[in-house]
């Protein structure tokens, strides 16, 4: 057991009547495990224990259950919840080779009827369970992502969704994933791939070279983009890459505070990996520990060691007052120091959406300045920018797969509105004669003659990167698309929504507003 259940876990159902039921344990059948299998060295296995020995369990997930997928699983609770547990094990086990923990900080068991419309269209789908995680449970339990497990097969062959970089936005920081299989193990790879996708991974497709650990005969990479059997266990190198220049970009940075940790659900345990009342410090099982500093056996400090995690922590001792501990990731994000009096660097703070940055051309939004120039170079290399208006509100009014404001609650294409044109599909120009994002890129070029004489070309792009992954020729939420303003849900909207001017107003002109809504 390595803290798979957070400290303030809970678990969901609802009762014939709708009256939700919601449980917050102190304590829990300590039954889900990672490790090795003795006498195997390069062995890894995630057992559950809750039913017996079965064969072949800081990212703080919410798991939501179809009413179709509860009924499919004979109406039992209590066997649906240790299927969630087990596919939420499997998922942490991935993700710790990424250096990443995803933490069940709850369980949704939709039991009495869906909390959204859940139907065999998974992009209605997506945006329906996205809608509801904004409006309904992300007020009701604090979590970073969310992700619908459904019993609904979806269209054609797509077996999850999920929107790319998104981890940690309020709209978009969830998937939905199908389960598909009897062994828990593959709505758990499904789960682990569309999570990866909003954390900014594409699919390992041949033409990106991604080296992979695990043969195709012995399941392959999580991120490529059809799942066979065995199931895939292991991410490639490109993974690793990707994800590295999403942190890099500012992707995910909700991520980076440790979660409080009082007793652990599941019960406290010296070497569970956690440090928790009446510990010094935990480095893991025995066999496991290479800390210096701690005691694996009482989880206490060594000999004169003051400290022994952290990133304020060097030597066993507490590094300086002012030592930095986090560099600023971008112009929204900023740097942290250590206090001298505790072995982990503060808190993660970033800038308070919709504060202006990149020159004024962009506004803050998670942590990351989101601009049009900013998406016209990644989609078309050095030297591109984003096109006069004329081509948004041009290209953008025809409602169809080429310009759009995305798709609507039936699965059609939208027109964007005037306003909202800068929303829409990403219109640039100049750059590389050809998208640069991957082979399944084409270019739409537009030519729009103009009042005064003479034409001027848009360049769109149409990006088919698999039957899990929405468009990313979009532009992305928080973009600035005029003074004061920026998209949000395909809406350009007013950043005066996030209350920036107020904190500006407090602090008399003289400070910032952070994350944390402080000055």
């Amino acid at each position: 057991f390595r803290g798979l259940f957070s400290s303030s876990y809970s678990e969901t159902h609802y009762r014939e009547d709708g009256e939700a039921v919601t449980h917050t344990h102190n304590t829990m059948t300590n039954c889900y495990y990672h490790g090795k299998v003795q006498g195997h060295a390069h062995s890894d296995v995630s057992l559950s224990t809750c039913s017996g020995l079965s064969s072949v369990t800081n990212v703080c997930l919410t798991l939501s259950l179809s009413l179709f997928q509860f009924h499919k699983q004979g109406k039992d609770v209590e066997k649906v919840k240790q299927r969630l547990a087990e596919i939420a094990n499997y998922v942490d086990k991935f993700y710790r080779a990424l250096n990443i923990r995803v933490a069940l900080v709850g369980l949704e068991v939709w039991s009495d009827s869906d909390k959204c419309p859940v139907t065999q269209d998974p992009f209605t789908t997506l945006h329906e369970f996205l809608d509801w995680r904004k409006l309904k449970l992300l007020p009701q339990r604090r979590h970073d992502n969310a992700q619908l497990i459904s019993g609904v097969y979806f269209q054609g062959t797509t077996i999850g969704m999920a929107p790319i970089m998104s981890m940690c936005t309020v709209e978009q920081s969830g998937g939905i994933v199908m389960d598909h299989s009897d062994n828990p193990l593959g709505a758990a790879v499904t789960l682990a791939h569309e999570l990866g996708h909003n954390f900014g991974m594409n699919h390992d497709t041949p033409e990106r070279g991604c080296g992979c650990r695990m043969t195709v005969d012995r399941g392959g990479c999580i991120m490529t983009p059809s799942t066979g059997y065995p199931f895939p266990t292991v991410f490639s190198t490109c993974s690793k890459k990707d994800l590295a220049a999403s942190l890099e970009k500012g992707v995910g940075m909700c991520l980076y505070n440790m979660p409080e940790v009082k007793v652990l659900y599941g019960g406290q345990k010296c070497g569970n990996g956690y440090v928790e009342e009446g510990e010094e410090c935990d480095c893991g099982e025995l066999e496991e520990c290479m800390n210096p500093c701690c005691n694996a056996t009482t989880c206490t400090l060594k000999g004169d060691a003051v400290c022994a995690h952290g990133q304020c922590c060097v030597d066993c001792q507490l590094k300086l007052a002012g030592t930095p501990c986090r560099e600023s990731s971008n112009s929204c994000d900023l740097p942290e120091f250590c206090t001298g009096s505790s072995p982990h660097c503060p808190a993660n703070v970033y800038l308070h959406d919709g504060h202006a940055c990149h020159n004024a051309d962009g506004y803050c939004y998670n942590g990351i300045c989101q601009t049009h120039e900013q998406q016209c170079i990644t989609l078309w290399g050095p030297g591109a920018k984003p096109a006069p208006g004329i081509c948004f509100e041009r290209v953008n009014s025809a409602g169809d797969p080429y310009g759009n404001c995305g798709k609507d609650s039936k699965g059609s294409f939208a027109k964007c509105e005037p306003r909202d044109s800068k929303c829409g599909k990403i219109q640039c120009q100049g750059g590389a004669n050809r998208p640069v994002i991957g082979t399944n890129a084409v270019s739409i070029e537009t030519n729009i003659p103009l009042q005064e004489g003479g034409r001027i070309l848009c360049r769109g792009t149409h990006v088919y990167l698999g039957d899990d992954m929405p468009d990313p020729g979009l532009v992305l939420a928080g973009t600035k698309c005029a003074e004061g303003m920026m998209c949000l849900n395909r809406q350009c909207q007013n950043v005066s929504v996030f209350g920036v001017h107020q904190c500006s107003g407090k602090c008399h002109g003289r400070g910032v507003s952070v994350c944390v809504q402080r000055c």
